[in-house]
């Protein structure tokens, strides 16, 4: 099959969705192209992206992509819509709520040819939003109707799956649950440099992941008893970052919280001996699959899907409020055997959370749906 992908910002756990699930498909003997946003994205994941594109058949197409609702959209719109022709897809997967929007719209659009399978991974996007709010409601509304022209919709976690049944209702097109996956070399333990810090956090620098919620509980801990102050470091980059550095500043906290600019996380892994994911929302992040599998001892928000990889009851989940980070990080300097302890087998993280298992999942979904639609041609 043909198959593009189209997403707005190449960073983070989409861009690394993406990027594994079409690397996979061309291994598997697919034709591969991705559309994406060209104005996102720091001199680290540019870099990658230019990697790939030089690894898919179809090639890799950046051009302006809004991330709110804009007039501007409409010339994103016709230059997706000649991008998605130009590669002639046998299907679109948009991933992302303006990634969704632009493969199921598009992949409706009338055309010369056979009309593309329309496919949609949410990854959180619009289902974070509060639906008792205009906005949510909003969204809701799209969700539900645009699930009308869609062949079939994957959800990352079982939670992102719920959501959109209490927001949005039960979809109007197939549904499958299928878990973001790791790649076997990812299993392999993480050394520690020798001047590692206690805490890691590592994500994109903005509201929705917590960073201010991670300084906040980390300038609550207490010094130990032989008066070392606990130490930490940040990775990543993003609208917040700046305000973050103050924010730094302004609690005395410079000398033992420093910053770093986005990097791979194995490489971030090196730097620290607890992982903490302090988000407000998610769907299924990579970076806690990312630690676990390295065999980090870590601490997470009880949001999205993290609890169906850590374990509904686990020790390490916490509210996302400064105070119950802090005790949970308070606690895991306090007795890290405990938490190490309740971390997942790692036998099931690698049997559960594979990328092999993730692509031939996604692209079983696609020949399915096509036997349905086309029958078995």
């Amino acid at each position: 099959m043909r198959i593009v992908h189209c997403f707005r910002s190449p960073v983070g756990g989409i861009f690394r969705h993406v990027r594994d699930l079409s690397l996979r498909q061309e291994a598997m003997g697919h034709q591969v192209g991705i559309v994406c946003d060209s104005t996102t994205g720091t001199a680290f994941e540019n870099e990658a992206l230019e990697r790939l594109g030089s690894q898919i058949s179809l090639g890799l197409d950046r051009l302006p992509m809004q991330r709110h609702i804009s007039p501007r959209d409409l010339f994103s719109a016709f230059a997706t819509h000649k991008r998605f022709m130009t590669m002639k897809p046998d299907v679109i997967h948009g991933h992302g709520a303006k990634g969704g929007v632009f493969s199921r719209v598009f992949g409706t659009w009338p055309n010369r040819g056979r009309r593309p399978l329309r496919f949609y991974s949410p990854h959180g996007g619009s289902l974070h939003y509060d639906e008792t709010t205009r906005t949510g409601k909003i969204f809701a509304l799209l969700e539900r109707q645009f699930s009308r022209i869609c062949d079939g919709i994957c959800f990352v976690s079982d939670y992102e799956r719920q959501t959109f049944l209490r927001k949005a209702g039960e979809p109007h097109c197939a549904t499958r649950l299928i878990y973001n996956g790791l790649s076997e070399e990812e299993f392999e333990p993480v050394p520690l440099d020798k001047d590692a810090a206690d805490f890691l956090f590592i994500g994109m620098m903005r509201d929705l992941k917590g960073p201010d919620l991670f300084i906040d509980a980390f300038a609550s801990l207490p010094t130990s008893d032989d008066g070392r102050r606990p130490t930490a470091v940040m990775v990543g980059d993003g609208p917040d970052r700046q305000a973050l550095e103050f924010q730094v500043r302004e609690l005395g906290l410079a000398d033992v919280l420093q910053f770093h600019d986005p990097m791979p996380i194995r490489q971030a892994m090196r730097m620290a001996r607890h992982v903490v994911q302090p988000s407000r929302a998610e769907a299924m992040p990579y970076t806690v699959l990312e630690a676990l599998a390295a065999g980090r001892t870590m601490i997470a928000t009880r949001v999205g899907g993290i609890p169906e990889i850590l374990g509904l009851n686990s020790i390490a989940l916490m509210t996302p409020h400064a105070p119950s980070i802090a005790d949970r990080m308070a606690a895991l300097l306090a007795n890290p055997n405990r938490f190490a302890a309740a971390m997942p087998d790692r036998r099931f993280m690698a049997d559960t959370f594979s990328i092999e298992t993730m692509a031939n999942a996604i692209t079983q979904f696609y020949q399915d749906r096509k036997s349905v639609r086309f029958g078995d041609s």
